[in-house]
């Protein structure tokens, strides 16, 4: 376990203070406000000995960049970690965790079929985007 230097709090910070995956660039957005001359190869090799700490842990999300959030129980090993689904905006390209998990998959599964693994991301708009105007136009072109 490596020192807790002033970059690797505000890196921390900025993950607990989102409360949800931020991609490299929205960690140092968020950690430059409490280290204002923090870089962005600081933020890579943090998260890097933060990973390797087991205290993040990667989310990654189909044709995207990993994203990072805190890990559920620091130090504990990711092949025990309970798994997590997500939610895609669109719009703003934010990531979000979702609570619990639709189960049941063997009911959609074909029949023979084992499933040993899913991952779930759900896409569509934020609440913040979803209340600007001019985003509704798909919806409504289909309402017709």
């Amino acid at each position: 376990m490596e020192r807790m230097t002033r970059q690797r709090g505000a890196v921390l910070a900025a993950l607990k203070e989102a409360g949800r995956p931020l991609s490299p660039a929205e960690i140092l957005e968020a950690a430059q406000r409490e280290v204002p001359s923090l870089g962005l190869a600081t933020v890579y090799r943090n998260i890097r000995a933060l990973l390797e700490d087991a205290q993040l842990h990667a989310v990654e999300l189909p044709g995207q960049a990993d994203r990072y959030e805190l890990a559920d129980h620091p130090g504990e090993a990711v092949t025990h970690r309970h798994h997590r689904h997500y939610f895609q905006c669109l719009s703003c390209d934010r990531v979000f965790p979702l609570e619990g998990c639709p189960g049941h998959l063997e009911d959609i599964t074909p029949p023979g079929f084992e499933v040993e693994h899913h991952e779930l991301t759900l896409l569509g708009r934020c609440p913040d985007c979803a209340r600007k105007p001019g985003k509704r136009r798909k919806a409504a072109a289909h309402s017709h």
